[in-house]
C-alpha cells in the first residue's frame, strides 16, 4: 500500500508539472528574460531565494524533470562560480539520491526477482567495480544522468556509495554548466556550452579512473615479476602440478595440441578421486546395495537373506576396482599420449622456472611459459582434543584403514552430514556397523533444499542410522577399553561410544610446499583467481579443488579446459570460466542431483520461480523396481518454461539429470523436453513427467473451454456426406 500510494504521488507531481506548463520556466529564453527579476529577489532575501533555489532543483531533479540544465544555468547567473558550484553541487547529487533511492524501493525486489539470473554477472560487476563505473558515467554528461540514477538504483550499489561518488563525479560538468551560467548573456544555445571537444575532453576523463585502475593492477604486476628474470628460452610450453583429475585434462589437452608439457605428481597418479574419493566410495555403495537388497529380496518375490560376507574381501574388491580404473590414469598412457611425466615434489622458485625433487632423489629444474596449479584437497580434521589419542579415520584413509578388517566397525561414528558422510553412513549401515553421524547443522546436507533434506534423512534412520543434528563434538576421551565422543547436545553432554571415528567435514586446499608465498600468490583457503583462472602472475593459472568454488572431479575437468587453452593461446584469445550449469549429485541410495538453483538459492538470491513437482511413485519403471521414494522438482521463470533449476531424488538421479543440464546449457525449456521421445518404460520418463506437469499447469483454460463448446457443436451436427 505504502508504494502504491508513492506512485500515485510522484506521478501526480509529474502530470501537474506538465498540466500547469510548468516546463515553460525552464527555458533558455525565459531564463534570460527573467534574470532582472530573479537577481532582485536574491538582491532583497539572498538566503530564502537560494533556499528556494535548491529545494527546486533537488525536486528537477528527484522526479527526473526536464531543466536541471537550465536550473544550473541560473545558479552560475544568480550566485557566481563558487557558491554555484556548491549550491548545485549538493542539490543535484541529493536530488539524484533521492530518485535512486524511490527506484530501489519501487523497483529493485521486482526487477531482481523476475531477471535476478540474468543479472547475476552485473550485480557482481557493481559489487566489485560499481564505483569506477558510476564515476565514468557521472564523467561523460553525454550519458542522461536522470538514467543512471534509476538503473543504479535497481543494482546492489549502497546508497552512500551511489551519494559521494555523483557527489565527486558531477563535479567537473556542474563546474563548466555554472561557469557558462556566469557568461548567460554570452548563451544562446546550449549547444555552445558543451562543443564536440569539451564532450571529448569529458569523454577521457570518464575512461581515466577505468583506465588508471588497469594500470595500477599492471604495476602491481610488474613489481611482483621486477625481482625475477624471465628465461630468454623455455623447456617446457605447460608444467602442470598435480595428476588429479584437473591435472590430467590441462596435460591431456597439451599434449592433444602438441605442446611440449611435463605433468608432475607426487603421490599416486588420478589424485583424491581415483585413489580415495569417487571410485572407491562408488565401489562400497554398490556392495553395499547389494547387500541391502539381499535383505530385502522379498520386496521382489525372492526369499529374503542375511548377506554373509567377509568385510576384508568386500575392501579387495574395491582395491581391485581402483586397479581396473587406474591404467586410464596411468603414466603409461600419458606417456603414450605425449606427455612427460615426472613423479616428484614441484615447488615454484619464480613465475617460470620449476624445481622438482624426484622419487629417485635427484633434482630437476625446468622453465616453462605457464604452470598450472592442480594440487588437489585434503580432508579437514577438526582440533578436537584427545582426538589424536583415539584415532581417526578419514575419507582418504579409511580404504587402507580397514583393508585387513574382517568385519566393519561394529560402532562407527561420522563427523559430518554431508554429501560424504551420508554416503558413507549408508554403506556402512547396510554392511552392518551401528552408525552415528554427529552433525553441527539443524539438518543433513545444508546445501539441499529441506524436503531433500528431510527424505534422506528419513531414508537413513529407517536403516538404521542415528541422527545427531544440532550436535556439536566436544572431545574425544578413552574411558577404560573404551573410545568415546563426547557432544553437546540440547544444552547438555552426551557421550557416544565408538569403534572408529570417520571425519567428514570437508576438505581443505593444498596450498603448502608448492612457493605460492614466496611469489605472492594469493589464497584465501583456496589460490585466488580471476575469470580466467589465472592469479596474481598471468602464466600461473589454479584448477581442481586449489582453486574452487566446487570439490567435484567434473568440474576440476571442466575448468582444466580453460586453463590449458588460456594457458597455450591466451595471448590470441581468453576465455572465462562458465560455471552456470555445474550439476553435482549425492550418491546415497536414493541419489540426490541438482543443478542451477533450488529453492533455498532462489529465496537467498531474490529469485522469482514457480516449481513443478512430479514424484517418483508415479513413474512405471519406478514402480517395477521397487524403487518409488524420490521425486523430480523444477524451479522455472514464472508463466514461462525456462528452466531455473533441477533437483532429482531417485534411483539413477544423477544420470537423469544429464538431460536437464543439456537443456539449459542450451536454452531449452520444459516444452522441448515434453517433446522429446523417451524410451518406455525407462526412468528418463520422469523428465517428460515432470514437463508434462508443467504444462497441464499452464493450460490455455479459455482456449480449452471453446475447444469443449467446439467438439459438443460437432457431437450435434449430421455427418457431411
Amino acid at each position: 500500500m505504502k508504494k502504491i500510494s508513492l506512485v500515485l504521488l510522484l506521478v501526480a507531481l509529474v502530470v501537474a508539472f506538465f498540466a500547469f506548463d510548468l516546463q515553460q520556466f525552464l527555458t533558455l529564453n525565459n531564463l534570460k528574460a527573467g534574470m532582472a527579476q530573479f537577481e532582485a529577489w536574491r538582491a532583497e532575501q539572498p538566503v530564502l531565494v537560494g533556499a528556494v533555489y535548491f529545494a527546486v532543483y533537488v525536486v528537477v531533479t528527484a522526479l527526473s524533470l526536464p531543466g536541471a540544465v537550465i536550473m544550473t544555468l541560473a545558479g552560475g547567473a544568480l550566485f557566481g562560480l563558487f557558491w554555484g558550484v556548491v549550491l548545485v553541487s549538493f542539490a543535484s547529487t541529493i536530488g539524484a539520491t533521492l530518485a535512486f533511492l524511490v527506484a530501489r524501493y519501487l523497483l529493485q525486489d521486482t526487477v531482481q526477482q523476475r531477471f535476478g539470473r540474468r543479472l547475476q554477472a552485473l550485480n557482481k560487476g557493481v559489487e566489485k567495480e560499481g564505483a569506477f563505473y558510476l564515476f565514468t558515467l557521472r564523467l561523460v554528461p553525454v550519458f542522461p544522468f536522470f538514467v543512471i540514477n534509476l538503473l543504479m538504483g535497481l543494482t546492489p550499489m549502497p546508497a552512500r556509495t551511489f551519494y559521494w561518488v555523483s557527489q565527486v563525479g558531477m563535479l567537473a560538468g556542474t563546474v563548466v554548466y555554472v561557469n557558462a551560467g556566469t557568461q548567460l548573456a554570452q548563451v544562446n544555445a546550449l549547444g555552445d556550452i558543451m562543443s564536440p571537444s569539451l564532450l571529448g575532453s569529458f569523454a577521457l576523463l570518464g575512461v581515466f579512473p577505468l583506465v588508471t585502475k588497469k594500470i595500477l593492477a599492471w604495476i602491481k604486476r610488474r613489481r611482483q615479476r621486477a625481482q625475477y628474470t624471465p628465461p630468454k628460452k623455455y623447456d617446457r610450453n605447460l608444467i602442470v602440478i598435480g595428476a588429479g583429475a584437473g591435472g590430467l585434462v590441462s596435460a591431456y589437452i597439451a599434449a592433444a595440441v602438441k605442446a611440449k608439457v611435463t605433468l608432475i605428481e607426487t603421490h599416486e597418479m588420478g589424485g583424491d578421486c581415483l585413489n580415495y574419493g569417487c571410485v572407491p566410495s562408488k565401489a562400497l555403495i554398490k556392495s553395499a546395495k547389494v547387500a541391502h537388497q539381499m535383505r530385502h529380496a522379498d520386496q521382489f518375490g525372492l526369499n529374503p537373506a542375511p548377506p554373509e560376507f567377509s568385510f576384508r574381501k568386500v575392501m579387495q574388491r574395491v582395491h581391485k576396482v581402483i586397479q581396473a580404473v587406474a591404467p586410464h590414469d596411468s603414466i603409461e598412457r600419458y606417456t603414450g599420449l605425449g606427455v612427460e611425466v615426472i613423479q616428484g615434489y614441484a615447488r615454484l622458485r619464480d613465475p617460470w622456472t620449476v624445481e622438482i625433487e624426484c622419487r629417485d632423489g635427484s633434482t630437476q629444474t625446468l622453465t616453462t611459459r605457464s604452470v598450472i596449479l592442480a594440487t588437489g584437497a585434503r580432508p579437514i580434521v577438526p582440533p578436537l582434543p584427545g582426538i589424536e589419542g583415539t584415532g581417526y579415520v578419514t575419507s582418504d584413509t579409511l580404504w587402507s584403514a580397514f583393508a585387513e578388517m574382517d568385519t566393519p566397525p561394529s560402532r562407527l561414528v561420522i563427523l559430518g552430514g554431508g554429501p560424504i558422510g551420508c554416503e558413507l553412513a549408508q554403506s556402512f549401515a547396510r554392511l552392518g556397523s551401528a552408525v552415528t553421524i554427529v552433525e553441527m547443522g539443524e539438518r543433513l546436507l545444508t546445501r539441499e533444499d529441506t524436503d531433500v533434506a528431510q527424505h534422506i534423512s528419513a531414508t537413513l534412520h529407517n536403516e538404521g542410522v542415528l541422527l545427531m543434528t544440532d550436535t556439536k563434538a566436544v572431545r574425544c576421551e578413552k574411558q577404560g577399553e573404551q573410545k568415546v565422543l563426547v557432544v553437546q547436545r540440547n544444552g547438555s553432554e552426551e557421550v557416544v561410544p565408538f569403534d572408529a571415528l570417520l571425519c567428514a567435514v570437508g576438505r581443505q586446499a593444498r596450498l603448502e610446499g608448492y612457493g605460492l608465498e614466496a611469489l605472492g600468490i594469493e589464497t584465501n583457503r583456496v589460490i585466488t583467481t580471476n575469470e580466467y583462472l589465472e592469479t596474481l602472475h598471468p602464466n600461473i593459472y589454479a584448477v581442481g579443488d586449489v582453486a574452487g568454488p566446487f570439490q567435484f572431479t567434473h568440474a576440476a575437468a571442466h575448468q582444466a579446459w580453460y586453463a590449458a587453452v588460456n594457458a597455450l593461446f591466451g595471448h590470441f584469445k581468453r576465455f572465462k570460466v562458465d560455471y552456470r550449469f555445474m550439476p553435482w549429485t549425492t550418491y546415497t541410495d536414493p541419489e540426490v542431483a541438482r543443478l542451477g538453483l533450488n529453492e533455498q538459492d532462489a529465496k537467498e538470491q531474490g529469485v522469482s520461480y514457480e516449481i513443478t513437482h512430479f514424484p517418483m511413485a508415479e513413474l512405471d519403471r519406478a514402480i517395477v523396481d521397487g524403487a518409488t521414494g524420490g521425486f523430480v522438482k523444477v524451479l522455472t521463470v514464472p508463466g514461462k518454461d525456462r528452466i531455473l533449476g533441477v533437483t532429482i531424488v531417485g534411483d539413477h538421479a544423477g544420470d537423469l539429470l544429464a538431460e536437464f543440464v543439456l537443456a539449459m546449457k542450451h536454452g531449452l525449456g520444459l516444452n522441448k523436453i515434453l517433446g522429446t521421445i523417451h524410451a518406455y518404460p525407462g526412468w528418463t520418463e520422469a523428465n517428460k513427467y515432470a514437463a508434462g506437469e508443467w504444462k497441464k499447469a499452464h493450460a490455455p483454460q479459455g482456449v480449452l473451454r471453446w475447444l469443449e463448446r467446439y467438439h459438443a457443436w460437432r457431437r450435434g451436427r449430421r455427418a457431411s456426406t
